[in-house]
Formats: structure tokens, sequence, C-alpha cells
């Protein structure tokens, strides 16, 4: 038979468990977002400083050559940061449905 306090008790975690999910879920977007934000700047940067080293070429070799680090550069920045990301995305996740957890474990049928 149920009991009320059981109820009460269930309500109560339920509660709790959305709180520090939510808690997760704002923090592991914020930091998402600073990785964006920070990524941007520093595209931009780089772009900056590729344009203005372009202006100052004086023949063709040097500029393909200024072309080719930049793109280098800039793919490899693109990857690192890109895998960073996911990284966040997948933290994001965990940390969010974490709280989650000792909620299953109470209705998941024991293992035998």
């Amino acid at each position: 038979m149920v009991k009320i306090e059981d109820i009460q008790n269930y309500g109560k975690e339920h509660f709790e468990s959305v709180t520090a999910s939510a808690t997760n879920l704002q923090s592991g977007v914020q930091a998402i977002a600073t990785a964006y934000g920070d990524y941007a700047k520093k595209s931009f940067e780089d772009t900056k400083s590729f344009v203005e080293k372009l202006s100052g070429v004086k023949s063709l070799d040097k500029a393909l050559e200024a072309q080719t680090e930049y793109l280098r550069s800039s793919y490899e920045t693109f990857v690192a940061e890109s895998q960073k990301i996911a990284g966040l995305y997948s933290d994001c996740a965990k940390q969010t449905f974490k709280p989650y957890e000792g909620l299953v474990s109470k209705f998941a049928p024991a293992a035998q």
C-alpha cells in the first residue's frame, strides 16, 4: 500500500531533480555560448590579421603563401574548436540528466 509520505517524498525528490537538472542545463548552455563567442572573436581577429598581412604583400608568391598559411590555421582552429564545443554539448547532456539517475533506479527492475 502506498503511503502519503512516500508520495510526498517522491514529489520532493522529483522537484529537487528538476531543479538540479535546470541548473546544470543553464550552466552548460552558458559554457557553450561562451565557447562559440570565443571562437567567433578569435576567427574575426585571425581574419583581420590575414587581411592586414595580405594588404602588405608585394608579390603573388607571398600572397599565396599568406593565404595558404591562413587557410591551414583556420582549418586547424575550426577542427579544434568544433571538438571542444561537441565535448561541451556532451557534458551538458550528461550533467542535465544526471539528477534523474536516482529516480530511474528506483523504478528500474533489479537485475538478477
